[in-house]
C-alpha cells in the first residue's frame, strides 16, 4: 500500500487509497492508451471479464450475475427503477441508511409506493420489528450490510428470511463490507447487491460491481440499454434488440475502462489473501482502535464484540469540535473522519502498530486544542 509511506490512513469507510496493484494497473493502462490506443482495446475487455469473474468470486455469485457499475447508487437504481411497481406497493428499509439507499426508493412515491423506515438502536436491528413492517405488498427489503455511521454489521441470514417470507426482493448495499468479509449471495438468498470499489476493496472511485440473481434478469426492466447490451455487441449493422442473457446487459455504453481494470487488480489481491484472513485482521485492528479511543476519553458507540462488529469504530468525545479535530489530525499525517456527530475511525487489514502510534500521539495533541 503506497499510502503507508506518508499517512496513517484510518478512513476506509469514506474513500480508501488504492492498492499498489491498482496503481500499477492504472499506470500500465495509461501507457497503453497513449501508445497503442484502440489496438489495446480487446486486451482491456479481457481484463473487464476478469474483473467480473473476481466480483463473482468475492460475492459467491455466478459470473453471469455480475455487472460492472459506476457506483453503489447505480446498482441500487437497477432495482429501484427496474421493478414493475404498482400503486400500494411498499419498500422496507432501515431508518439510518446512507442516502443512496433511501433516495431511489423515496422517489417512487410518485408511483404510489411507500417507503417504510424501521428504526435501529445505535445501528442494531430489531429483526422482529423489521418483519412487522413487511406485508403482502412489500416488494423490496433493502439494507446496508454494515451501517456507515456506526459500523454495525447486520445479520443478512435473518433479513433474508424475512424477505423470503413475504416473497420480496432482498437487496443489500454492501459497500462497507464487500471484499473483506465472507459473503455468499446464494446461500443468503440475496437477490441483488451493489458496492463501489473505493472503500474496503481499495479500488478507484467510479468503478464497482452489482449482482442481480439470474432469475430476476428478465423480471426487471433493463436500464441503460445501448450498443453493448446485446448479444451481437460490436455488430453495429445488426439492429435486433437481443439482450445479453447475463447481467452484463446493463453495461450499455463505453466502460470506465481504467477504473474497472484497476478494481480488478485490487480484487485479485484481496481474493488471494482471502476474506477470512482479511476479516480477522480488520477486526483485530478495530479492537486496537476501540481501546485507544477509550484511553483518550472517547465513549465507543459501535459494537465491541460479537457478530455485529465491523472495521468501523464510532465514538463520542464530549465538548470536542470534530471538524477541527479531523483537520489537526490530518496536519499530523493521520486520516480519520466524523459522521453523525461522532468520530469515525476505520482501519484496514494493512494497518499496523505505527499507524496506531501516530493516531495515539495525534489525539493526545489535538483533543485539547479541539475542545470547545
Amino acid at each position: 500500500m503506497p499510502i503507508c509511506e506518508k499517512w496513517a490512513y484510518l478512513d476506509h469507510a469514506a474513500v480508501a487509497p488504492i492498492s499498489g496493484p491498482a496503481s500499477e494497473a492504472i499506470r500500465l493502462w495509461n501507457q497503453q492508451a497513449a501508445q497503442e490506443g484502440v489496438a489495446a482495446w480487446s486486451g482491456w475487455m479481457g481484463q473487464l471479464r476478469e474483473t467480473r469473474r473476481l466480483g463473482a468470486q468475492v460475492t459467491g455469485a455466478n459470473e453471469d450475475e455480475i455487472t460492472l457499475v459506476s457506483s453503489t447508487t447505480a446498482g441500487i437504481n437497477l432495482v429501484a427503477e427496474g421493478i414493475d411497481w404498482r400503486e400500494g406497493d411498499n419498500v422496507v428499509t432501515l431508518a439510518d441508511e446512507f442516502p443512496s439507499n433511501l433516495y431511489p426508493w423515496m422517489q417512487l412515491e410518485r408511483l404510489g409506493v411507500e417507503l417504510r423506515r424501521v428504526p435501529t438502536d445505535r445501528g442494531a436491528v430489531d429483526y422482529h420489528e423489521l418483519a412487522s413492517a413487511c406485508d403482502r405488498r412489500t416488494r423490496v427489503v433493502t439494507v446496508s450490510w454494515v451501517g456507515y455511521s456506526n459500523g454495525v454489521r447486520r445479520d443478512l441470514t435473518r433479513i433474508g428470511e424475512v424477505a423470503r417470507k413475504y416473497d420480496s426482493f432482498f437487496f443489500v448495499d454492501a459497500i462497507q463490507g464487500l471484499g473483506v468479509y465472507p459473503i455468499h449471495v446464494g446461500e443468503l438468498g440475496i437477490d441483488g447487491l451493489a458496492a463501489d470499489g473505493h472503500k474496503w476493496m481499495l479500488g478507484p472511485e467510479g468503478a464497482g460491481i452489482a449482482y442481480i440473481r439470474s432469475e430476476w434478469l428478465d423480471r426487471l426492466r433493463p436500464l441503460g440499454v445501448g450498443w453493448n447490451s446485446v448479444t451481437h455487441a460490436g455488430d453495429y449493422a445488426n439492429l435486433e434488440l437481443n439482450l445479453k442473457p447475463s447481467a452484463a446487459r446493463y453495461e450499455g455504453g463505453s466502460h470506465n475502462m481504467v477504473g474497472f481494470v484497476a478494481l480488478g487488480a485490487s480484487l485479485r489481491l484481496l481474493n488471494e489473501i482471502g476474506t477470512p484472513s482479511l476479516e480477522h485482521k480488520i477486526l483485530e485492528n478495530a479492537g486496537c482502535v476501540r481501546a485507544l479511543l477509550t484511553q483518550h476519553g472517547g465513549v465507543v458507540y459501535s459494537p465491541e464484540a460479537g457478530a455485529e462488529v465491523s472495521g468501523i469504530v464510532s465514538c463520542r468525545f464530549s465538548g470536542v469540535d470534530l471538524k477541527k479535530l479531523k483537520r489537526l489530525c490530518l496536519e499530523d499525517g493521520v486520516v480519520i473522519n466524523f459522521r453523525d456527530g461522532r468520530l469515525r475511525v476505520s482501519p484496514h487489514a494493512y494497518t499496523d502498530e505505527r499507524d496506531f502510534e501516530k493516531l495515539d500521539a495525534s489525539l493526545a495533541t489535538a483533543l485539547p486544542l479541539a475542545s470547545e
